[in-house]
Order: structure tokens, then C-alpha cells, then sequence
């Protein structure tokens, strides 16, 4: 690994707040190496990240190395990062107001749009641990060994040629069936998901439901935490819990709910959904509010 170096000193971030956008459901490439580190892999790029004295010290793989402006891309540590938060609605909104205050510095991930569409079609009944589980089966079956204990995601081409037999040996179920599927037409129709951040998002979101195996959630998910559609908003079992405790939508459907979210938290919702999932899941979120 090369030597540690200052990353940057953001306005406001603290251990929580990085840990869940490392660790909280938008990724399964990261593992913590101490209570302030983790390493992780992204587009084959190993990198070891720390927040010490509220500054993020970072190093690479020689072998696999990444950039300073790369991780920074990745993070979402600009400006607009700021803009985005400032946009949502905390100055009327309780709720919203008191996730942002608990979690300094949570991000979006940009993360490799077809590595997100592969754990998301492993997500259907699964907990974030065993997500994780299954990944690490296909990758270290199919994948390139960047580390001890860590691969890279093989890509859609090299899983193109994986029987679906074997998948279900990895423990994937039925989820293999997509897999096996998703992989086969992605092999067909090579610029399929090269062309999907250059679409509107009802476009883009319409074109990745046409997949096997992907529905609505699925598709919200690849495209808010693989192409950065912020209007994207997953509806999950956690983000229905928080809308109906908080905001009384317990009689609308998933549907609705994504609307109102839409409505309400405006064109970055889908920041405000990471804030919402991490502070339901992590019991940040006053039940008197």
C-alpha cells in the first residue's frame, strides 16, 4: 500500500456518518480494518480509508492503485455535496432535520453502475450481512484477487460465461436465475447500461425494469447508488417503516409513498432516503417528533 495522505478536512463529517455511507446498504465492498478504518474496492481500485482528528487520511493498492480526485468522486466530497443537503427540506421538516444532524457526512456513493445492479438483484429478502456473503461467493469464485480476503466484481462479461448451476452453488437461490439471465442479455446488448445515465430518469428507470428480476425498488436503488439519479428513492421495508411512523402513510402504497417523497424532499430525495434508512435502522430517529 502506499503511504497514508490527507484526503480532505470537510466542513462537517463525523465516524458514524462515514461509517454508514462505507457500511449502511449502499455498498458491500467495504470492511472495517479499525474503529476509525476501512478498506474497500471500487472499478478495481483497492483503497484503505481513516477519519482521524475529523480529517479523511486515505491510501492505495499499489498494484490497484486509485487517484486522489477518484476517491474524492467516489465520496461525493465537493460543493454540490453541501447544495444538495441545503436543498432538503430540515428547516420544516423534524424528521429530515434531526438524520442530518446525526449523521454529519453521509453520502452518496458514485459507485460502477453494473456492480450495483448486481447486488441489488442479490437484495430481494436479504439482510446487508448476507448481501455481502453472496457477493464476496461470486467474486472470489469469478473475480480478481486485489488483497487478501478481497475481489473485484468479475463484470457482467465474465459472468456472461458462469452456468446458472454454479451460481446457485454460491448460494444465491433463485436470485441465480436473474443473474444468469441478466448476464446473458447484457452480453447481447453490450451498451445497454451505457446508455442508462444518459437517459431521463422515468426513461432509465422504465429500461432497467425491463431486466429479469429487476422491479421498481431494485431499479431505484441501481440508479441512486450506481448512476446518480438523486431523484431516485427506494422504498424499502425500512424507508416504509420511517414514512409511515413519521409522516402517517401506513395506507399508501409503495407508489405513492415515492411520490410523496418526490414532493417532499425534492429533487436530491434520494439523499434524504439514505438519511431516513440509516437513521430508522440505527434507532436515531426521536419517536416524540
Amino acid at each position: 500500500m502506499s503511504p497514508w495522505k490527507e484526503l480532505i478536512k470537510p466542513n462537517k463529517i463525523s465516524l458514524l456518518g462515514l461509517r454508514e455511507t462505507l457500511e449502511g446498504g449502499q455498498s458491500f465492498s467495504w470492511n472495517s480494518t479499525s474503529k476509525i478504518s476501512w478498506i474497500g474496492a471500487f472499478d478495481s481500485k483497492l483503497v484503505e480509508l481513516k477519519l482521524l482528528d475529523d480529517v479523511i487520511h486515505w491510501r492505495t493498492a499499489l498494484d490497484y492503485p486509485a487517484t486522489q480526485a477518484e476517491i474524492l468522486k467516489y465520496l461525493w466530497l465537493d460543493s454540490s455535496y453541501d447544495e444538495a443537503v441545503n436543498n432538503l427540506p430540515w428547516r420544516s421538516d423534524k424528521v429530515i432535520a434531526q438524520c442530518i444532524k446525526s449523521l454529519p457526512g453521509l453520502t452518496i456513493l458514485n459507485q460502477p453502475l453494473g456492480e450495483m445492479l448486481f447486488y441489488f438483484l442479490l437484495s430481494s429478502a436479504k439482510s446487508i450481512p448476507q448481501i455481502k456473503e453472496l457477493g464476496f461467493l461470486v467474486c472470489q469464485k469469478f473475480g480478481t484477487q486485489l488483497a487478501p480476503d478481497i475481489w473485484n466484481f468479475p463484470g457482467w462479461h465474465i459472468l456472461s460465461e458462469v452456468k446458472e448451476e454454479e451460481l446457485r452453488g454460491l448460494k444465491l437461490g433463485y436470485r441465480a436465475k436473474y443473474v444468469h439471465k441478466v448476464a446473458k442479455f447484457l452480453k447481447q446488448d453490450s451498451e445497454f447500461l451505457s446508455l442508462i445515465p444518459k437517459l431521463s430518469y422515468e426513461d432509465a428507470k422504465c429500461k432497467l425494469v425491463s431486466l429479469p428480476g429487476v422491479g421498481p425498488k431494485i431499479a431505484d436503488c441501481t440508479l441512486l447508488f450506481g448512476a446518480k439519479f438523486p431523484q431516485a428513492f427506494p422504498v424499502d421495508t425500512w424507508i416504509s417503516k420511517t414514512l409511515d411512523r413519521h409522516y402517517n402513510l401506513g395506507t399508501f402504497k409503495s407508489e405513492q409513498k415515492t411520490l410523496f417523497a418526490r414532493s417532499h424532499y425534492g429533487k436530491y430525495c434520494g439523499l434524504a432516503q439514505q438519511f431516513l434508512f440509516s437513521g430508522e435502522r440505527l434507532g436515531l430517529i426521536d419517536t416524540k417528533t
